[in-house]
């Protein structure tokens, strides 16, 4: 078959062609030569701020060096503190002493309140009472006990066994009688001649079911109370 060529090929070559190395020039570039009317001015680089606004009517007006009528200065009392301390430390009630332990013969001593040496917890009135967060966390506890044990109780009679009546029993024993009667049948007419894997699949089968039927019913014939689990 003929090569490939593509119906676009002369329009990219003279595409490429004419934008081909447009950056090359002869000597130096043509550049536009500025005018002699544009030379740098002096201060023209430096920024310059917007015009001012006029003040619009309306504004308000500024605060006048002289004071309103209604205007009260604050007088300013010198307070003596001296005599406002000694007056204070005169009619303060006085500090009670406190009780220190020293434990050394340097002179080592700490307050006796807070060593544990001062019995002033079972002074409280509240000393010996039970805490109401115990009891309510033992009464939170003592209910959780109390609902588990109904919920054991409950499973427990969910799974208890039931009786099986006498006519539950002759019922189930009937039907059991007339399945096997219906296996028993199925099995005699199968081929003698067991050759395919079908065959001898089905034949196991038939008889895994007989089996499990004749010992049902010499469960249900042996046994006079039969009790059955609630699933």
């Amino acid at each position: 078959p003929l090569r490939y060529i593509s119906k676009f090929r002369t329009f990219v070559k003279h595409e490429a062609e004419k934008n081909k190395s447009q950056w090359k020039t002869m000597g130096p570039a043509k550049v536009a030569v500025p005018s002699p009317n544009d030379f740098l001015q002096k201060h023209s680089k430096e920024p310059k701020l917007a015009p001012r606004k006029k003040e619009q009517d309306g504004k308000k007006l500024p605060a006048l060096s002289v004071p309103q009528r209604t205007y009260h200065p604050v007088i300013r009392i010198k307070k003596n503190f001296i005599n406002r301390n000694a007056l204070a430390v005169i009619k303060g009630v006085p500090k009670k002493p406190r009780h220190f332990c020293v434990d050394s013969r340097q002179g080592d001593k700490y307050l006796l309140e807070p060593s544990g040496l001062v019995p002033k917890y079972i002074k409280k009135k509240d000393y010996g009472v039970t805490p109401k967060y115990v009891i309510q966390r033992n009464e939170e506890i003592k209910r959780e006990e109390e609902e588990y044990e109904a919920s054991v109780l409950e499973e427990l009679k969910k799974r208890a066994m039931k009786h099986l009546s006498d006519e539950e029993k002759t019922s189930i024993l009937q039907a059991l009688k007339k399945n096997w009667e219906e296996t028993n049948r199925e099995f005699q007419c199968l081929p003698v001649l067991t050759d395919t894997r079908y065959k001898k699949m089905h034949k196991a089968e038939v008889e895994m079911k007989l089996k499990q039927l004749e010992h049902d019913i010499e469960a249900l014939e042996k046994h006079k109370w039969i009790y059955i689990a609630n699933e």
